[in-house]
């Protein structure tokens, strides 16, 4: 074989591992994506439960400010809004199209603040307490929260994050087969040039070093085209839909970027050593029976 057929075999070989390794770090890539977008949602879904606190009658603007004074330093408040009979009146009067105080004879809502918990304080254990403390409030008359959607959110979020980490570990194995499969048969194709360096006295050291720099740049390229690929789609789907900002932040893209490159760098390295040992291994008679 001449050194240009080798060579292009060899080319040829190389944007083959390159194409289908890229393919699987999408893969790979796609899965981290899912499961930090799922924990995103999660939280924008807990923190997008109303809790509304009633308040009595006859509370005063000063005891209204005080109470919104001391509800925003809570730790557990993400969110805050004030909501006066007036206008509690006249939200009804816009979604209902009807004027309760006309039959009424006096406007029947209270004045009321409307917050939005943070995440980690969205479960009804928490929100048994923090209702409790509210209660005990002066001037608050009660504390109203969806206890069973607060339940039904928690635990199909539970469910779902079990299922994802099931599929995400059986996908990373996966990955890690397709990708070691195809190093390996790159390597394979090589196994007599591995052979005859052994045969003029190269340590196995010097054998490994360009194949193993061969792996990690067939891992970095891989990977840049991979997150090349899962940006564009992400930024495509947000021309669409910009509500996907709120879950799929420029830190979860960051983090789904760097950890396609290490999975690149990792599984190339690895399923490079690990086949080049095998052939390492072998001599000229088993590299014919293989």
């Amino acid at each position: 074989m001449s050194k240009n057929r080798a060579a292009s075999l060899l080319s040829t070989q190389f944007v083959t591992a390159l194409i289908s390794t890229s393919l699987v770090l999408v893969l790979l890539g796609t899965i981290v994506l899912f499961v930090l977008t799922a924990r995103n949602l999660s939280n924008y879904v807990k923190e997008n439960i109303n809790v509304t606190i009633l308040l009595n009658d006859d509370i005063s603007q000063g005891e209204i400010e005080s109470l919104q004074k001391s509800l925003e330093e809570q730790q557990y408040v993400k969110s805050l809004k004030y909501i006066s009979k007036e206008r509690a009146l006249h939200e009804q009067c816009v979604d209902m199209g009807t004027d309760p105080s006309e039959f009424l004879g006096y406007n029947p809502f209270t004045a009321s603040f409307e917050i939005k918990l943070k995440s980690e304080y969205a479960n009804n254990q928490s929100l048994d307490k923090i209702a409790n403390q509210l209660k005990a409030t002066k001037k608050v008359m009660d504390v109203i929260y969806q206890k069973e959607l607060m339940n039904a959110v928690n635990n199909n979020i539970r469910k779902f994050s079990i299922i994802l980490l099931i599929i995400a570990a059986l996908f990373t194995y996966i990955s890690f087969a397709l990708i070691n499969n195809t190093v390996r048969l790159t390597i394979f194709s090589r196994r007599f040039i591995i052979n005859t360096m052994k045969l003029v006295g190269a340590s196995w050291g010097f054998i490994r070093r360009p194949f193993l720099n061969q792996g990690l740049l067939l891992g970095v390229l891989s990977a840049i085209i991979a997150d090349a690929i899962i940006i564009g789609v992400v930024y495509w789907a947000r021309s669409f839909e910009p509500e996907i900002n709120t879950v799929v932040d420029m830190q979860v893209m960051t983090i789904v970027g760097v950890s396609v490159l290490v999975f690149g760098l990792l599984i190339t390295f690895l399923c490079t050593y690990f086949s080049l040992s095998k052939y390492l291994k072998m001599n000229s008679n088993e590299l014919y029976h293989i």
